[in-house]
């Protein structure tokens, strides 16, 4: 199936009471193993690249392979870049074919926020691709710190998310309410009455990053107030190392060893994700 735009995913998200689940990949056994859950729970979702991660993969060719994929199967993908903080890698994004793009703004000042995702929207729009943003300021390192906490003080404003939507013209809106990249300091706390009123003033599709380590209620919660895209990959990440280290630890002489290493990896990320998926309410709505 061609890939869909991120605008597109969530328009069938919002009608129909669901979260897309927005999955990171670094190489080809990643891909595999989301293509297996999505088919396994006839699920849509999106296809994360994030900029931090170029440094990773050759992009040219993982984008190829991600076509190659999505062609094969009848499951509805949205190709997204993830984190874009420099214009320089939104264009690349645009050039290699991704049908979304988050441009990540939240360092800079408001105004600034403002203009810079304005321009990218104006570009993005013109050629059919979606645009995400972020106002406030999400917890944690997306370049890899293993923990991540909240920030009350850079949680979204809900009256400057109306200002900001308007301003821009984005597609949806990633909203800072005690979410966090990477693991969570002790129990996360969102706070669901400013996702509440985030909605109402915002009106448009919501994304909840650092979905790892919330609980299932929550994200059910979320998703009632509004969450329609939801970024899920340390959990990936985790599971994909314990895999390795159960391999290790039970490993033997055979020359396939590391082959049959690399399965268990994709058979790890594989299980999480088809368990985010029930849980984000994306099964069966391929």
């Amino acid at each position: 199936m061609a890939l869909i735009s991120l605008a597109q995913g969530l328009a069938h998200a919002q009608q129909n009471g669901y979260a897309l689940g927005a999955f990171n990949v670094l190489d080809t056994h990643f891909l595999r193993a989301l293509f297996q859950a999505a088919e396994q729970q006839r699920s849509p979702f999106i296809i994360s690249i994030a900029e931090v991660h170029f440094k990773y993969v050759n992009l040219e060719h993982l984008v190829a392979a991600v076509r190659t994929e999505a062609a094969l199967h009848d499951i509805p993908v949205v190709l997204h870049l993830d984190h874009g903080l420099h214009f320089e890698a939104v264009m690349q994004a645009i050039r290699l074919g991704f049908t979304s793009v988050m441009f990540d703004g939240s360092t800079l000042s408001y105004d600034e926020n403002v203009r810079q995702t304005r321009e990218v929207v104006k570009m993005c729009h013109a050629l059919g691709v979606s645009v995400e943003a972020e106002l406030g300021a999400v917890g944690g390192d997306e370049g890899g710190a293993l923990f991540g906490e909240a920030d009350s003080d850079k949680f979204t404003d809900p009256a400057q998310a109306a200002d900001f939507v308007q301003s821009t013209g984005i597609d949806c809106l990633a909203v800072a309410i005690g979410n966090a990249h990477g693991k969570y300091k002790g129990e996360p706390k969102l706070d669901f009455e400013r996702l509440a009123a985030i909605r109402a003033s915002a009106g448009i599709p919501l994304v909840l990053h650092g979905g790892s380590g919330i609980s299932d209620a929550d994200f059910r919660r979320a998703i009632t107030l509004g969450i329609n895209k939801i970024n899920f990959y340390t959990g990936m990440s985790q599971a994909a190392l314990g895999a390795i280290e159960t391999q290790i630890s039970q490993r033997d002489a055979r020359y396939d060893s590391f082959a049959e290493l690399l399965m268990a990896v994709e058979r790890a990320i594989s299980n999480v994700v088809a368990q985010q998926m029930q849980v984000f309410g994306s099964a069966r709505r391929a």
